[in-house]
């Protein structure tokens, strides 16, 4: 088993493949003569995190997840991205106060529930509702993303989703932006970055002030009668694209970065396909218009 790598985008699962009915243990009959069966376990007992084996698995999971979203946390103790990721689950799992439960599993301790999950790397992260799992990844997130995931899962799971908080740190690099001031916001947002990788608020922030600088250096006009007289002069280019991008041609900026891509080969190829990528996180990533261009410069690479 491997633990995964954290520069790598999350791997999505597919929860439905997971057959849990090996894990599931018959239950025997209430004696009449005793007290009546407590109820399964919830989160609003004020448990936030807990250590689940092949033995409460049934009573800790699947029945808790009746009451409560459990988010299982495979992990063992040699996984470095474990180590990472971990701490972040159980920090907004205590904030969550008992609206989902994080249920922590040691792979090495654990085989069986590890095999019934096909757990393959890790650290894997898997929800279950109702009894069932309904969502998974693999691979270290940031927390912003961490927090939209597990907000979706409480609103799936019928719950009011907490409000996410506002990052004073990433607030603190858009104000800088909106400033106008580049060092201050380039510096907040590689700091954010560095404790978030992956966060696309803050790679858009520090693309946009990477495309400012570039605007802000250069003569536009010089640089767009270049690349109108020369379409394969490579800087002009691509600064003709940031001009592009900036009034608001973001698609005809693309184009004319992909026709270069398709022209050119080895480094140069590779510096404009860079740059094109970077235009492309100035935007959001759900935006049409880069998810369009994006299927355009896989055709023309691969």
């Amino acid at each position: 088993m491997n633990s995964s790598d954290p520069r790598q985008a999350p791997q999505r699962l597919l929860a439905g493949a997971v057959d849990l009915s090996s894990l599931a243990q018959a239950r025997p009959a209430p004696d009449s003569s005793s007290a009546p069966p407590s109820a399964p376990p919830t989160g609003s007992s004020g448990v936030t995190v807990i250590d689940v084996t092949e033995g409460t698995f049934q009573s800790e999971v699947l029945e808790r997840s009746l009451n409560t979203p459990v988010v299982i946390d495979f992990w063992a103790e040699w996984c470095g991205p474990c180590k990472q990721l971990s701490p972040v689950l159980e920090k907004l799992a205590a904030e969550g106060a008992g609206s989902w439960v994080l249920a922590k599993v040691d792979v090495d301790a654990n085989p069986q529930l590890a095999q019934a999950f096909q757990v393959q790397s890790i650290p894997m992260v898997v929800a279950v509702v109702g009894g069932r799992p309904v969502d998974a990844f693999q691979g270290v997130q940031p927390e912003s993303t961490l927090r939209q995931w597990i907000g979706k899962l409480i609103e799936a799971a019928g719950g009011e989703a907490p409000p996410v908080p506002a990052d004073p740190e990433l607030e603190a690099a858009e104000a800088a932006l909106e400033a106008g001031d580049l060092d201050a916001a380039e510096a907040a947002f590689d700091r954010y970055l560095t404790n978030n990788p992956g966060d696309d608020d803050a790679a858009a922030g520090l693309a946009q002030v990477r495309l400012l600088r570039r605007i802000g250096e250069a003569d536009i006009e010089a640089a767009m009668a270049k690349a109108a007289a020369d379409p394969d002069d490579i800087p002009a280019a691509l600064l003709a694209a940031d001009a592009m991008v900036i009034s608001g041609q973001a698609e005809a900026a693309y184009d004319r970065l992909i026709q270069l891509v398709a022209r050119n080969s080895g480094e140069t190829r590779d510096t404009v396909r860079k740059h094109l990528v970077e235009l492309f996180s100035v935007a959001s990533p759900q935006d049409p218009v880069v998810t369009k261009a994006r299927r355009k410069l896989s055709a023309v690479l691969f």
